[in-house]
């Protein structure tokens, strides 16, 4: 379990290649014992974007504060502070700030390799996945 205000965790820059203006909270990772899932807060500044990327899992992203634009292969798509958004998996996408202040948004992904619970088999000698 964990429980932190978002400013307790380190603001760290973005150095993957093609981003400007990135930072990253990793609020909750797979050292917090998060055995499946990773929460982030992106924090853009104006002008700034992730960059223009693809991979093999989804996103669900959460807009806290600020405006701006998801650039996808299906087009561009305006958001603002409360919006929700979903990209799919293998989607080529980036995040861009419009505006003239900081956007934030949280992100959610999966671990890249999840933990995988092992608990011991009540029938039979060994462990048992839990299914």
């Amino acid at each position: 379990m964990k429980v932190v205000h978002y400013t307790e965790v380190p603001l760290e820059p973005v150095n993957a290649e093609g981003a400007e203006g990135a930072k990253i909270r990793w609020l909750v990772a797979q050292k917090d014992g998060a055995p499946n899932f990773a929460l982030r807060l992106f924090e853009l500044e104006p002008g700034g974007h992730t960059p223009h990327h693809t991979h093999d899992w989804e996103h669900e992203a959460w807009v806290v504060s600020g405006t701006g634009k998801l650039v996808t292969d299906r087009g561009e798509f305006k958001f603002a502070a409360g919006d929700a958004m979903y990209v799919d998996p293998n989607m080529m996408h980036s995040f861009h700030n419009t505006g003239d202040d900081v956007l934030k948004f949280l992100c959610i992904i999966p671990h890249e390799k999840p933990v995988v619970k092992r608990t011991l088999n009540p029938f039979a000698d060994g462990e048992a996945n839990d299914c």
